[in-house]
């Protein structure tokens, strides 16, 4: 019977699809459920499954564009696994043994030690055993080689034969004799050309349109990160035991943009036609950057999760971004963005917003600095932090604010107990 395996739909609004890369050959036997493909939209990339096992035969072809529910590929589950296994290199050398003349007697000596010197033979009479002792073999492999009673010719002849090309690659790399030629610099010219991918197409448009169609601007400011890094520092081990993640500096400025964004709700909105939309709740964007390009997967109800929760849900969605497992409903909803080029050593730069929000956070790399301290010089560990935003319903105020509100959270993350407020404050109900 054969099967058709037809595009899956990766979401709404999507039509056409990509297959970046085929997994399996044509004329191949898969098993059901076995992953055979990878397809890409101009959201995501997701895997294509075998419906049945069988011969496949393969209808669609790597890097062209097919509609949403057509043919990839047909499976043929009267199709049987090959049974007849392939004879392994071993065998094959078995069955041409050498001829007696040229045969030579393993010593008891070669069999107990390998790679033992053997005096009193020139470099122009050595014997195929003697050839080996230029072979190096790892402590545990040499180990395994005296149980088993087995020295190197034996593993080199049981594992292949020596082919014309082998010689000819080690006469080519035989360094010859008398004082090396002098290198000549060639300076190659060449230069590569592949077509872009559909998730790297559409993302390119996106960039071309926010800074056509936002009025974009970014303001800047520096935190002090020493209190974060104690906190890191003092509590890591006990973090790790009681939550099985690590403690790192992100969920810190996930959780205080979401008390920031609940001090200035006019970073969480966007617009929407002539009306600005503004959500109750706050859903961050994490920018991954993977080798398909940048993704963002969003965090559901920040403001509502402990720091373990979400060290944990970053952690399982920058995997799946990695892997190319991330699906278009991991992307979709976001109202706010944060970027980390710190990773990378970026010490400052300007995020370009992800629309249709109008803010997104950029996070740099954390630098030792002299800084004045209460009227003194002291060197802290100082990360600058900048804020791109929507000039047409972002205020300076408030994108000012909003940015402050973050550096005094990052400083005092004690605030974060009391909804990014100051504690004394509060306390004196003021």
């Amino acid at each position: 019977m054969t099967i058709e395996i037809k595009i899956p739909s990766p979401g709404e609004s999507v039509n056409e699809v990509e297959i970046s890369s085929w997994l399996v050959n044509d004329g191949d036997y898969v098993e059901k459920d076995q992953e055979i493909a990878e397809i890409e939209s101009d959201k995501a990339t997701l895997p294509l499954l075998a419906e049945e096992s069988g011969i496949i035969s393969i209808k669609a072809e790597t890097g062209t564009s097919i509609p949403v529910g057509s043919v990839a590929c047909t499976i043929d589950s009267h199709g049987k696994p090959p049974t007849a296994a392939k004879k392994s290199p071993e065998e094959s050398v078995r069955n041409e043994e050498p001829s007696k003349e040229h045969r030579t007697e393993k010593s008891a000596g070669e069999k107990e030690g390998i790679n033992e010197h053997k005096p009193g033979k020139t470099e122009h009479s050595q014997t195929p055993g003697e050839v080996t002792e230029k072979v190096k073999i790892s402590p545990l492999a040499k180990k395994l080689m005296k149980e088993e009673n087995l020295n190197v010719d034996d593993i080199i002849r049981g594992l292949r034969r020596i082919s014309r090309e082998d010689v000819s690659l080690v006469a080519g790399m035989k360094e010859p004799e008398g004082p090396p030629a002098p290198k000549q610099d060639k300076a190659g010219r060449e230069a590569s050309r592949k077509r872009m991918s559909m998730l790297r197409r559409n993302l390119s448009q996106r960039l071309v349109a926010v800074k056509n169609e936002t009025a974009m601007l970014t303001t800047f400011n520096e935190v002090d990160m020493s209190k974060v890094i104690d906190i890191r520092k003092n509590y890591q081990s006990n973090f790790v035991e009681k939550h099985g993640v690590k403690l790192g500096f992100m969920s810190f400025f996930v959780r205080a943009a979401s008390e920031a964004l609940k001090l200035y709700p006019n970073v969480n909105s966007y617009i929407d036609g002539e009306d600005i939309v503004t959500p109750g709740y706050c859903d961050i964007g994490i920018a991954v950057q993977t080798d398909k390009g940048l993704m963002v997967p969003v965090i559901r109800n920040t403001g509502a999760l402990g720091l373990s929760d979400i060290e944990k849900r970053i952690l399982e969605l920058a995997e799946k971004a990695r892997k190319n497992r991330i699906s278009i409903e991991d992307m979709t909803g976001g109202t706010f963005t944060i970027t980390n080029g710190g990773i990378f050593g970026s010490l400052l730069s300007t995020p370009i917003l992800n629309p249709p929000q109008s803010g997104i956070l950029g996070m740099h790399n954390i630098v030792e600095r002299p800084v004045a301290v209460n009227g003194k010089v002291e060197v802290r560990p100082m990360m600058y932090i900048a804020l791109s935003y929507d000039h047409r319903i972002i205020d300076g105020r408030d994108s000012v604010s909003f940015l402050v509100s973050i550096k005094e959270i990052i400083e005092d993350p004690a605030k974060l107990l009391f909804g990014g407020q100051d504690p004394d404050k509060i306390l004196l109900d003021l």
